[in-house]
């Protein structure tokens, strides 16, 4: 048995060994698979060194101003505020498209495409796959999917890159920013005033504004829109003694990265395009044109005054027939009364009230930063100019210029240029005095009692620690020769009066009565049952008030530096 079992054993070995066929076919096929083999494996490590490459490419999409040859004439610098945060930024891009010509293999392309974007609908891109055409997959693709792309190696996906001009903080600065049209020229605010800067600067822009500032006074001012349902409002905030604007807002606004149609007439830049006639916020214009001619003191009085006058056809009453018949120059001003407002204009004349409002700036035209600035209006001064002026009717101007003329009569006289751009590389020009200090300082001291006395017009403004002081303007809307029930409502203000540093400037256009708002919330215990009025005194005081009442903290502790 051993030996069969042996001999089974050397009979396999030879089977298996000893087989017998043509040499040169069995080396014919091993050279075939052999070669196969190596195509192959050429083919293999030409892709993954390939694989390799790409991805140890550096992404096309990072925030760069370390743009690409092809894009330096779409170039344009960054836009900062005061702090340093992007307001507009150049950046590069990438849109991915496909080239279904190019496509091998169709369900491994959707399957890659499947996993990178999940969110996508696929049976739309199998359609246009099936068109053989070419089609754009990703607009603005991210850096961590672009990356995924370029790794799958598939020659289909053909990236395309750009250059974009991004606005981080969209509507926050819309009207100041302004847009670029789709061959990157200006169309608008600073993109259009400083387009030829903007194209061949390599340093960034850096403006007066600040970001936080900006976006608590629009978070309030939409807030309290809606509350009185006004169609639109404006606020600007500047320091009293350089013109540097820290807040610049206008609503509604819009968003610069969408490139929005803003030729709407609700689209205006309210601040520096829109004109209107303001109302009672002119008349510290007008006591301080008599002091500073001096004919006048605070203390100055003015007996039996009417309750109404008539120029020509025209009537000219008391907003309230509580004021007294016998007032001081500053009670006039305090309680807002406008025949004591016609009597002290009367004093100074035509020519001189208007020459007075032009120097201060309310009534002549402002060279600023952006375009969007309405000219002004040259009035003739005649006695009834006259009387309608010294209470702000009658004459148009823009919430500009009424900053800057309140700037000018808080600082101790001197004329400043408003400016949303950060000169303090500059040299320091000989400041020019237009009016006398001494009638700055009784300015304040009445804008401050307005705020603070019971007989003022803003007692809402009254904020604790901040020393406001200002002045309300409630003002109808003309309308085809005479005036609308539609109300234009302002609250100038300065702080703090001590030693002014701010203009802050808010303005309602169309306000409305807001019941629930003062009966439900302003007075939560429901003890205050006053009647409701339609004027600056309960809107435009109440918003600004609210708005300095958070605004405040941040200046104090950014803005601490005396001027």
């Amino acid at each position: 048995m051993e030996k069969s079992r042996s001999k089974i054993i050397i009979e396999d070995y030879k089977n298996n060994f000893d087989y017998k066929k043509n040499d040169t076919s069995l080396n014919i096929q091993f050279n075939r698979v052999a070669f196969v083999f190596f195509f192959f494996f050429i083919i293999y490590l030409i892709y993954t060194i390939h694989l390799i490459h790409l991805g140890s490419r550096k992404s096309s999409v990072e925030i760069s101003n370390d743009l690409p040859a092809f894009a330096n004439k779409l170039y344009r610098t960054d836009i900062i505020d005061i702090d340093g945060n992007y307001l507009a930024k150049t950046v590069k891009s990438i849109d991915i498209g496909i080239k279904t010509s190019d496509v091998i293999d169709r369900k491994k392309l959707l399957l890659s495409l499947n996993i990178i974007f999940p969110d996508k609908d696929f049976n739309k891109i199998k359609k246009q796959l099936d068109t053989k055409k070419f089609f754009w997959l990703e607009k603005k693709v991210s850096e961590e999917n672009y990356e995924k792309l370029m790794k799958l190696g598939d020659n289909s996906i053909k990236p395309e890159e750009k250059v974009l001009r991004m606005y981080p903080q969209k509507n926050l600065f819309s009207h100041i920013i302004g847009q670029i049209d789709d061959d990157n020229n200006g169309i608008s605010g600073l993109e259009k005033s400083f387009d030829e800067v903007l194209r061949n600067s390599k340093k960034p822009i850096k403006l007066t504004v600040d970001k936080d500032v900006q976006f608590l006074i629009r978070k309030e001012l939409i807030k309290y829109q809606e509350i009185f349902k006004s169609k639109g409002s404006a606020a600007i905030l500047m320091n009293v003694n350089n013109g540097n604007i820290l807040s610049l807002i206008s609503l509604p606004d819009f968003n610069p990265n969408e490139r929005q149609n803003i030729t709407d007439v609700n689209f205006i830049n309210r601040v520096t395009k829109g004109t209107y006639e303001l109302g009672s916020v002119f008349k510290p214009f007008t006591f301080a044109s008599a002091l500073n001619e001096d004919l006048i003191k605070p203390e100055t009085e003015f007996l039996d005054l009417p309750k109404s006058i008539r120029c020509d056809k025209h009537r000219i009453g008391e907003y309230d027939n509580k004021i007294p018949s016998d007032l001081t120059a500053e009670q006039i001003l305090i309680r807002s009364g406008n025949i004591g407002s016609v009597r002290i204009a009367q004093l100074v004349g035509p020519e001189k009230h208007k020459s007075f409002l032009k120097k201060v700036g309310v009534l002549s035209s402002i060279d600023f930063d952006i375009d969007e600035v309405a000219p002004q209006k040259d009035y003739n001064f005649g006695k009834c100019r006259l009387a309608t002026a010294s209470y702000g009717h009658g004459v148009a101007t823009t919430i500009l210029q009424l900053a800057k003329g309140y700037a000018v009569i808080s600082n101790g006289g001197y004329d400043i240029k408003p400016s949303l751009i950060d000169k303090n590389t500059e040299s320091k020009k000989k400041r020019i005095r237009l009016i006398n200090k001494g009638v700055s300082d009784q300015v304040v001291t009445a804008l401050r009692k307005i705020v603070n006395t019971e007989e003022g017009t803003a007692k809402f403004a009254d904020v604790s620690n901040y020393e406001i002081g200002g002045k309300t303007g409630t003002a109808d809307q003309p309308k085809e020769g005479s005036y609308s029930e539609a109300k234009i409502n302002t609250f100038a203000s300065i702080f703090p009066t001590s030693n002014p540093q701010y203009v802050f400037v808010v303005m309602l256009d169309t306000p409305q009565k807001a019941k629930d708002y003062y009966y439900k919330y302003r007075h939560q215990k429901g003890g205050w049952k006053g009647t409701l009025y339609n004027t600056a005194g309960w809107t435009s005081v109440e918003v600004a008030g609210k708005i300095m009442d958070k605004i405040g903290p941040i200046l104090a502790t950014k803005y601490l530096e005396i001027n």
